[in-house]
């Protein structure tokens, strides 16, 4: 028999949207990211899903459209994690670890924090700021290296009063991420831990899987099902961690398919996209079945260079986004059977990219060949 064709609209049309669209098509889902600034009505049906490949959108005709469909997954969920205090609220109420932190109010001074946290206090935009952006760090005694930062000064910002979270700052030994998938009836799955490497606070590198991390599994995965259960959750969603020796501090939560899980494409037998399609378009989940040590470097304002297609074990993923600098622009993956190819791959990969990425994937090798 035919399966009847599903059909899932994605609010938004970026990266993510384009590649859960292209883990749809196999599985016979008609998938079709909407630009969120279109300005037209759509061929909505009744029997429709929407997801959203980001926490927050405009109001346009096309996304009130969209918002204001029965069969919108998660609509409720985006506001409550997009709004840190709302974020931390709920992970306080359900005693899961996170750095401590306090609403910056009118009444909050820089002293009155660093008396609180310390002499370092981290600044969030409650909403929005994302790879570094939205942040601001307070720090109680300057050097002259600091001076001219404009995120890093001894006084709060002006105009940030009531709009940003205080946060302590955690010396954590290292940054981990769990993505894990949960549907409608509740079934979950999970990938392992994944070992992240940011740069001027951008995500640059993902390794995964860990056997040095198999330990901390149960727990972040304990951690990610209780959060999706108070939810009631449907698709995937990702959990940033500090690991602090044994213990896991939860980061932040996104809501969506996340640039840590890009690994799994190559990976896995089953990629987070799909994960996602699955569990909206109420499909069959599975276990995902991980192939090999997986490396995901991510493209950051560079040129398209051909020579990444000649790497052995390399799948490029190109966003075909305008150029800037510090944009994300697209994504390699490597995931291999046999470590020596892998390491000769990522050594051949550095000398295709500028200096900046030099740290990070000098940071790759190393883990590997520990």
């Amino acid at each position: 028999m035919k399966p009847a064709i599903k059909r899932v609209w994605v609010l938004g049309a970026g990266q993510l949207g384009a590649m859960l669209k292209h883990a749809a098509q196999p599985l016979g889902v008609d998938l079709r990211p909407v630009d969120i600034e279109l300005d037209a009505n759509l061929p909505l049906d009744d029997g429709d899903v929407i997801t959203a490949e980001r926490e927050q959108w405009p109001s346009t005709k096309a996304t009130d459209q969209l918002a204001a469909h029965p069969n919108f997954v998660n609509q409720e969920v985006f506001g409550l994690v997009a709004d840190r205090v709302t974020q931390k609220q709920m992970l306080d109420r359900l005693n899961l670890p996170t750095a401590p932190w306090v609403l910056v109010t009118e009444q909050d001074t820089a002293a009155g924090l660093h008396q609180q946290y310390g002499a370092r206090v981290l600044l969030k935009q409650r909403t929005g700021g994302f790879d570094g952006r939205g942040q601001h760090w307070l720090v109680e005694h300057q050097g002259s290296d600091n001076q001219t930062s404009p995120h890093l000064s001894n006084a709060i910002p002006h105009g940030w009063h009531n709009k940003v979270i205080a946060e302590q700052a955690i010396a954590f030994d290292e940054e981990v991420s769990i993505v894990g998938v949960r549907n409608r009836v509740g079934e979950c799955h999970y990938y392992p831990l994944a070992l992240n490497r940011h740069q001027d606070g951008i995500l640059t590198v993902t390794l995964a899987p860990l056997e040095r991390l198999s330990s901390l599994q149960n727990a972040a995965q304990a951690m990610l099902k209780k959060v999706m259960d108070e939810l009631d959750y449907v698709g995937v969603m990702a959990m940033e961690l500090f690991r602090v020796g044994e213990r896991l501090l939860i980061n932040e939560l996104a809501p969506r398919v996340h640039n840590s899980g890009h690994w799994t494409q190559s990976g896995a037998s089953i990629s987070q996209f799909e994960y996602h399609v699955r569990a909206t378009a109420d499909l069959p989940l599975a276990p995902a079945v991980i192939k090999h040590n997986s490396v995901m470097i991510n493209l950051i304002g560079i040129d398209y260079n051909l020579a990444w297609l000649a790497l052995p074990g390399a799948e490029v993923f190109w966003y075909g986004k305008d150029v800037r600098p510090m944009r994300k622009v697209g994504h390699i993956n490597f995931s291999m059977a046999h470590q020596v190819q892998l390491l000769d791959s990522l050594k051949s990969l550095q000398a295709t990219l500028p200096d900046w990425y030099q740290p990070a994937l000098d940071w790759a090798i190393n883990e590997l060949e520990s």
